[in-house]
């Protein structure tokens, strides 16, 4: 099966033959004995088929941005924008970003009780976090692991961690 070129659309399959057969195969534009040789039939057609690419091409660009557009707003109407987002951007990324980031562990040299050091999101600002007995049930090389290396802790353990570090950011955003 031979594929049709993307140009040849029933509608100017049916205006090339229209214009063969009102200019016989000779000037386009009707003169008689014309010696203009961009009138003449193929090298007119072969200039039309071109500019027919040339507007396949445009639509063909202008649907693809079109579908950009759409694929990446988010419905908005277009105000001017001071700084990053706008307050509908910034309440969905605000919305899934979490309270605060646990960036590690450590033993606290005085007491010797386990603390974290707590990072509040979308701020400068550090807690430490004392953590009391919840690494207890946790073995020494445990412990030791997952403060050097940053190794994972046992769930129930991690869990309590959180717990832990959520009520003292909640607290100290409260007051």
């Amino acid at each position: 099966m031979v594929s049709q070129p993307k140009w040849s659309t029933p509608n100017r399959k049916a205006h090339l033959v229209q214009l063969f057969l009102r200019s016989g195969g000779f000037c386009v534009f009707g003169h008689k004995d014309c010696t203009i040789p961009s009138h003449h039939y193929e090298p007119f057609t072969d200039s039309l088929i071109k500019d027919w690419q040339v507007d396949d091409r445009e639509v063909a660009r202008l649907d693809w941005q079109a579908e950009r557009q759409a694929i990446h707003s988010l419905g908005e109407t277009r105000l001017p924008i001071r700084g990053r987002f706008n307050n509908i951007s910034r309440d969905i990324w605000g919305g899934s970003q979490p309270l605060f980031y646990l960036e590690s562990l450590g033993m606290n040299g005085l007491t010797c009780k386990p603390f974290a050091k707590v990072k509040l999101s979308s701020s400068y600002l550090r807690l430490y976090v004392d953590l009391g007995d919840s690494l207890r049930k946790v073995s020494k090389n445990m412990k030791r692991k997952a403060i050097r290396y940053g190794k994972p802790l046992p769930k129930s353990q991690s869990e309590a961690i959180a717990e832990r570090v959520s009520k003292a950011v909640r607290d100290y955003l409260a007051h």
